[in-house]
Order: structure tokens, then C-alpha cells, then sequence
């Protein structure tokens, strides 16, 4: 896979950290990496004060460096600040964090040298896994700690996973057949100046994210036939008069996948049915002209959590394909350039976007649950669905004691990240992002949501069991739905634990298995 520093997608780097996928970049990129070493030289010999170059760094800004003591400098400054704790990150994530570096790197404009960037794309491409505790980035100046950790591995310090074993990244190296980079000005600040930590872990979750959302349009769709509810809230013509374009993909999917259905409600068996009973005098009927919003507004409600997987997408293309780094040394520019490109506010600010974006679907699905099992808004379903023995039996009772434990649990997550800066450096870092916070918080909201879904499917595939004619009268999507759940939950005619089947149905999820339901084996809902 070759990186080009312009083009890399979410999905590309998700697939390939999780694949595991060897890189390179092209020519024309180790080329603009060595000019713009090249050039910082020119201004190292020619006696210039850059700051984390000829100057030292964080609060002590203000003192300057002789280039002879660069490699000590460059070396403290891993050391300095690799200083997380708690459990170490998953292997995907610290894989697609040395991606998003090797890919901002390769932008030339880093002043890295040519033989330290091969030296870390040689780590990464070994299948060495530098040991990264997850706890403690400020998300300003960049992911410091985190990214110092996988430097210092590439340096031969620390520890990292190789082969399974976790050992010294000295004794790493050496197994892999790879010898440790000596570092020069600018070389150690160029590896842990930026957000390619945040990223790292931002990514998988938002690769999950996007098929969690597709999938709970198509649950949608099986609940409102479940449920007998009515589908022309759903027509196209309705969305083109408020055209969200995430609320217009939504509807579009429940409304393509209801096609051939014969269990959904068309209005004008309501419209018959109502009409049939007029009398000319006011009267309460037992049923009604519209659903409920959990059922009718699923477009409405769905759709801006799409529409925000979209921004936040193209908020990571653009960090992924950035130069998030400080001083710039921009060949084109023959100059160098303090900024602040290291802050990962905007990171930041798409992960927590993601946490409500999963924790308003997930309300949606557990509004959804509760009507399954409440005989008074089931549309004719037993109590808790339990057909067989209600009473002696629980039926599926207790499988919302879940749902609603774990959506309580989702919304005290959900509090913003992006707003929690603290001051620290002496009052120098004065503004910070938290934004591997936020991104390891919306992983953690991802994890534990597919449980709400999971409930969902499995009342769903319940109820369907309990509807005259059965699966029979599903659309041809929403059939291969239920045989999917069908081969890993039964139908429940007697009480046991549903722990089992909680779990087999959220693996469903957690593996997209309900897009292959569809004719092309997924939505098409490009970004």
C-alpha cells in the first residue's frame, strides 16, 4: 500500500491497520522528506533559532540549544513526556496511529530525515507493536506521551509486542532484524508533535460507526413490520420537502427495504378500516392514523447522527492527510514556520459528535424495545412477548433490565471532552483538545451500544414468530434478516438466560452481517 500524504481515506486506513498492511511511499515523497531536512539544515548551519531545533521545548521554550547537544535534547524530549498510564491501547489502534504518522510525515514538511522516516516505516511494517498506555494525552501539543512511547520503541527504548511476547523495544528491534534511530534536531519532535494518536483511535471507531447506522436504518425497517406500523411516513416525496441528506438515506433504506413487504401497514388499510367505522358521532378508536415517533420519525431522528458520521469523516480525511506538526518546514516556501497544527480540537470536537451520534440511535432503538414489550403499544403482541405460559414465564421481561441498564451507562458517557481544557506548562499549553479522550470515549460508547440493537433484534424476531403468517410476510430483505438471527437465537417458548443470545446477536452487528441483507451488500451512502 503505498501513501501518498493527500488521498488516505477512514476506511482505507481502518482496513489496513486492522489487516495489518505493509506500506511505502512513493518517490516523489521521500524526496519533498529529504528537501525539507535539506532546507532545516541550511538554517541550523546558518546559525537561525527555531524553536524544539536550536531551542528547547513546552515551558522551557525560552532557553536555547547548542546543535551539538540535539540528539540528547531530541532523546529527553521522548522521555520527557512519555508518561501515560493504565491499560495499553489495542494493537489496531496503535497500528493506525503509526499509519496517520508515516502519511503526515511522508508530506514533507516535517524535516525528518530520510534514513529515521524509513527507520519507523521499517518498525511498523516488521509487525512490532509499541506498548502504548492509553491514559493521560492532553491532545495539545498533539498526542505527546502516546506518540512518544511508539517513539521511543523505534529508538530501541521502551517495550512493544512482536510475534505475541511482549519484550524491550531494544530486544524488538533486534528480532526483527532492524537497528534503533539516533536522533537529531527536530527528528523526536517530529515523531510525537501531532494527533495521530487521537486519529488512531478515531478511526476504527468511526469505520464501525458507519455500518452500526446502516444497520439500525435496516432494523428500523424490520421493526416497523414487527410492529405494524406504516410505511408511507417514509415515501420519497415526503423527504424531498426537508432534504437532510442523511434523513433522505434513511428513509430511502427503510422505504427500498419494505418494497415487497406484507407485513408493513400501507395507509389506506388504516384509512378503510377508520372510514368504515364513522357514525357521525365523536368516538375513541383502537387504532390510530399515525405511529408513534420511535416508528414514524425514524428518518428524522436517525438522520442527523448520519449526517454527522459524514462531517466527522471528512474532519478525519483532512487530519489524516495533514501536516499536524510544529515548526513547519516548507520547501515550496523556502521558510520555516511556528503554528499550532499539533491541536487536536477538531478531533476532538467529530469524537464527541460520535458519542451522541451512537447514543441518539441507541435511544431510538430502546424506545423501539419498549414498545415490543408493552401489550398497550404493541399493536397486538402478548406481554412481553411471551405467548406460551405468560405468568409461570417472564418471557422476554428481562432482556430490557439490559437495554436500559447499558442506555443509562451510554448517556452518562456522554458528556462533551471537547470542552474540558486544562491549563498546563506553566500557563504555555493553556488550551487543550482531550481529543484521545474524547475518541477513547466514543471506542467505549461503541463497545458497549451494540447490546441496545441486540435487544432490539431479538424482540423483533420474536414478535415476527408471533405475527399471523410469520417471516412469510417479510420484505426479501428483511427475511434474510430474521434467518440470520434465527440461526443464533431461537424462538423463545420457555425461560433461560438470553445472555447468550444478547451476545450472538450484538456479534451480528459488530461484524456488519445485516448489510449483506441487502442486494448490493450494502447502503450507498458515500460521504
Amino acid at each position: 500500500m503505498h501513501l501518498d500524504g493527500e488521498t488516505l481515506t477512514v476506511d482505507q486506513l481502518a482496513e489496513a491497520a486492522y489487516q495489518n498492511t505493509a506500506v511505502e511511499v512513493f518517490p516523489e515523497q521521500a524526496a519533498r522528506v529529504k528537501a525539507s531536512r535539506d532546507l532545516l539544515d541550511g538554517f541550523v548551519k546558518s546559525g537561525r533559532v527555531i524553536y524544539g531545533v536550536t531551542t528547547a521545548v513546552g515551558g522551557f521554550v525560552n532557553w536555547l540549544i547548542p546543535e551539538e547537544l540535539a540528539e540528547q535534547l531530541q532523546n529527553n524530549i521522548l522521555r520527557g513526556v512519555a508518561t501515560n498510564i493504565g491499560a495499553d491501547l489495542a494493537d489496531v489502534y496503535v497500528r493506525a496511529a503509526m499509519l496517520c504518522r508515516i502519511n503526515s510525515l511522508g508530506r514533507g514538511i516535517s524535516a525528518i530525515s530520510p534514513e529515521n522516516f524509513e527507520k519507523y516505516i521499517a518498525v511498523y511494517n516488521s509487525g512490532i507493536v509499541p506498548c502504548v498506555p492509553e491514559q493521560g494525552s492532553l491532545g495539545a501539543s498533539g498526542d505527546l506521551g502516546p506518540l512518544a512511547h511508539i517513539a521511543l520503541v523505534v529508538t530501541g527504548a521502551w517495550r512493544a509486542k512482536y510475534e505475541g511476547e511482549i519484550m524491550p523495544g531494544e530486544e524488538a528491534l533486534k528480532r526483527a532484524g532492524l537497528t534503533p534511530a539516533r536522533l537529531s534536531y527536530k527528528e523526536g519532535l517530529a515523531m510525537i508533535n501531532g494527533t495521530s494518536m487521537m486519529v488512531g483511535v478515531a478511526v476504527p471507531v468511526v469505520y464501525h460507526t458507519k455500518k452500526l447506522l446502516k444497520q439500525s436504518a435496516l432494523m428500523a425497517a424490520l421493526t416497523l413490520e414487527a410492529l405494524r406500523g406504516k410505511i408511507m411516513p417514509y415515501h420519497p416525496a415526503v423527504h424531498r420537502h426537508k432534504p437532510h441528506p442523511g434523513q433522505i438515506k434513511v428513509a430511502e433504506a427503510i422505504w427500498t427495504s419494505l418494497g415487497d413487504s406484507k407485513m408493513v401497514v400501507q395507509d389506506e388499510e388504516v384509512d378503510a378500516w377508520l372510514s368504515s367505522m364513522r357514525s357521525g358521532e365523536p368516538q375513541g378508536m383502537d387504532q390510530q392514523i399515525e405511529d408513534a415517533y420511535s416508528l414514524r420519525a425514524g428518518a428524522q431522528i436517525l438522520g442527523p447522527s448520519v449526517d454527522a458520521l459524514w462531517q466527522v469523516d471528512r474532519t478525519l480525511q483532512i487530519e489524516i492527510n495533514s501536516t499536524n506538526d510544529n515548526p513547519l518546514v516548507i520547501v515550496e516556501e523556502g521558510n520555516v514556520f511556528h503554528n499550532a497544527h499539533f491541536h487536536g480540537q477538531y478531533v476532538s470536537q467529530a469524537m464527541d459528535h460520535v458519542s451522541i451520534a451512537l447514543t441518539n440511535a441507541c435511544n431510538l432503538h430502546d424506545r423501539r424495545i419498549d414498545r415490543y414489550l408493552d401489550p398497550s403499544n404493541s399493536n397486538g403482541l402478548p406481554p412481553f412477548l411471551c405467548k406460551e405460559d405468560p405468568g409461570i414465564r417472564h418471557g422476554l421481561m428481562g432482556i430490557q433490565y439490559c437495554a436500559a441498564s447499558v442506555m443509562a451507562e451510554m448517556r452518562s458517557l456522554c458528556h462533551p471532552v471537547s470542552i474540558q481544557t486544562l491549563t498546563t506548562t506553566a500557563d504555555f499549553q493553556d488550551h487543550v483538545s482531550m481529543g484521545l479522550v474524547a475518541a477513547r470515549r466514543a471506542r467505549d460508547i461503541l463497545n458497549i451500544s451494540y447490546a441496545i440493537p441486540a435487544v432490539e433484534l431479538v424482540c423483533a424476531c420474536q414478535a415476527v414468530d408471533q405475527r399471523e403468517g410469520g417471516a412469510a410476510k417479510l420484505s426479501t430483505v428483511t427475511r434474510k434478516i430474521y434467518a440470520m438471527v434465527r440461526e443464533v437465537v431461537p424462538y423463545l417458548d420457555h425461560d433461560e438466560s438470553l445472555t447468550d443470545y444478547i451476545e450472538a446477536a450484538a456479534s451480528l452487528l459488530r461484524n456488519g452481517r445485516l448489510l449483506e441483507a441487502l442486494p448490493d451488500g450494502d447502503l450507498d451512502w458515500d460521504t
